[in-house]
């Protein structure tokens, strides 16, 4: 898409579609980016859609490079860039009525809550956010906002609650295809299964994670199952598996070392010394 788009002979697009399919596909390419393991390019092409389609005279396309940005940047873990496009998508769905859009943004305002400490309101915003973008007619990118919501439960202790979400999300996959966030969904319902004690069914649902990812070439949730592994063997006094586990997966990366993933990755490396 990005490729074959020329502004001349492609711009009427966006007048007959309300919509620059160059912005959406260049926000969308960001996601891509970061599951197959380039988070620094995925948080350029992200910042470049949304700063391109800030200069169109099309609110739809404006709203949908925001919505799809913010992903990104709650993927990667920028709170900061989140809240900011939040208000913005937000303001901007009320103004010209995107129930969609505004249903996404009630989603990312309740995850800002939660990354600040308000949990309880966090949550409600969730999952206010969730059922108006599904009364609104759509399900694409639905696995991604449950999995938000099992984060904000496990952080507010409800760990049931959160199983019963990703399980949700799970079944989701099963049902559309949406395969894009299948391997974390198996990481995370193995983190929440660790923290009750089942280390072996955890172990099998890392194992698991780990195929999807690697099947997908998805080196970002790769590394994550892989990250979860290595704890669990180091919890094990296997720190020399561990260790030989998570290295040429972590080696593998050329950037985004400033992320939380690799961070966490680099830090238990090192532990494993």
């Amino acid at each position: 898409m990005l490729a074959l788009y020329d502004p001349i002979s492609h711009g009427s697009l966006a007048h007959q579609a309300g919509i620059n399919p160059y912005t959406d596909a260049q926000a969308l390419l960001g996601t891509v980016l970061f599951c197959l393991g380039f988070p620094d390019q995925a948080l350029a092409q992200s910042s470049a859609a949304v700063a391109e389609a800030r200069q169109l005279a099309f609110p739809l396309s404006l709203a949908s490079s925001l919505a799809f940005a913010t992903t990104v940047r709650s993927l990667v873990g920028d709170n900061a860039v989140v809240a900011e496009w939040t208000d913005e998508l937000v303001a901007l769905a009320t103004e010209q009525g995107f129930p969609v859009r505004h249903g996404q943004g009630t989603l990312f305002r309740g995850w800002v809550r939660v990354t600040n400490g308000d949990v309880i309101e966090g949550i409600s915003l969730l999952r206010g956010g969730s059922a108006a973008y599904r009364d609104a007619g759509s399900e694409v990118w639905m696995t991604y906002y449950v999995a938000l919501l099992a984060r904000a439960c496990e952080t507010a202790g409800q760990i049931e609650e959160a199983l019963t979400l990703l399980d949700d999300g799970l079944r989701i996959v099963e049902r559309t295809g949406e395969r894009w966030l299948e391997a974390d969904l198996y990481r995370h319902k193995g983190e929440l299964l660790l923290r009750q004690g089942q280390a072996e069914t955890a172990e099998n649902l890392y194992r698991k994670a780990l195929s999807i990812a690697r099947e997908q070439e998805a080196k970002l949730w790769e590394l994550r199952a892989t990250t979860s592994l290595a704890r669990l063997r180091r919890d094990q006094g296997r720190c020399v598996q561990a260790r030989d586990l998570l290295a040429p997966v972590y080696g593998w990366f050329t950037e985004g070392f400033g992320t939380a993933d690799l961070r966490k990755a680099k830090a238990l490396l090192e532990e494993l010394e």
